[in-house]
């Protein structure tokens, strides 16, 4: 089968965000730099954060030159970077500020930024909560909140995981916080509505740099077989549902979670599954 490696803006709907400003958390790679170029597809001017300027950098340059190559339209949204680290709150209040200060309204946020720890519950320590907590949860809250003093109507799309329903050892306290994200976003949707929809799209498995990297030669082909869609997922694939979430498209869907795992969280039992990649190369 051939792996998929489209690009994140090759379903874009031109001008779906034309005019909007959009927040992405943890942008400088990975699933959060393929929702920033998504959305600056569909049109809006995105603020990319994270804690690497070069990378960060390197990612808005990318988006804001091709919004330069569309003369000025409405077609695909500009791009700036702004250094956050989400652990610290001075940080994810001023990231609100920068973009209602550069664009004038903040209308959509994505809290992508996470981290995880090789940790099961008897092993972590308190540093690898806060680390994880405060990374992957407090900030997702803090910058709600800081994102809600500039919006008017908007969305809010906080990014959570398949470890949230089912999980792996060793993956303590990342598979409790992605839990509570799901909670936090039924949480939020009743306390901002109707004013801002809130949602989570969780994820399964993504092809990007962290995944290859646990992934050992041969493991990546195996859990390719496993999922109903004969493949692992990629960014474009976390980012169409993003997009969607935050889109007037959704406008009646909040509080909601929408799992995008290629077919994972419906198998049982994967010894009784067939390899979907041999099935699909033989129609």
């Amino acid at each position: 089968m051939t792996r998929r490696h489209e690009s994140p803006t090759e379903h874009a709907v031109p001008g779906r965000f034309a005019g909007r400003t959009a927040i992405v958390t943890g942008s400088t790679r990975g699933i959060g730099a393929g929702v920033a170029e998504r959305l600056a597809a569909e049109g809006a001017n995105v603020v990319v954060s994270g804690r690497s300027e070069a990378a960060g950098e390197a990612v808005a340059e990318r988006i804001a030159t091709r919004h330069e190559g569309e003369s000025g339209d409405d077609r695909t949204g500009d791009a700036t970077f702004v250094r956050a680290d989400m652990r610290d709150p001075d940080d994810v209040a001023a990231l609100a500020e920068a973009a209602a200060e550069r664009y004038g309204s903040v209308d959509v946020l994505v809290n992508n930024a996470g981290v995880q720890t090789e940790t099961a519950a008897d092993e972590a320590t308190l540093d690898d909560w806060e680390f994880v907590v405060e990374t992957d949860f407090r900030a997702y809250w803090l910058a709600a909140r800081a994102a809600l003093e500039h919006m008017d109507r908007g969305a809010i799309v906080n990014v959570s995981s398949n470890h949230a329903y089912a999980t792996m050892p060793a993956h303590f306290p990342y598979n409790a916080v992605k839990a509570g994200i799901n909670g936090m976003t039924r949480s939020l949707a009743v306390d901002f509505g109707p004013r801002v929809r809130v949602n989570t799209v969780v994820p399964g498995w993504v092809e990007i740099e962290r995944t290859r990297d646990e992934l050992p030669e041969g493991r990546f082909e195996e859990v390719e077989s496993i999922h109903p869609a004969g493949r692992i997922g990629t960014p474009a694939d976390v980012a169409g549902a993003v997009s969607f979430l935050a889109s007037e498209d959704a406008s009646f869907v909040t509080g909601a979670a929408l799992l995008v795992d290629g077919g994972r969280g419906a198998v049982m039992q994967d010894d009784v599954l067939p390899d979907y990649r041999a099935r699909e190369g033989s129609e």
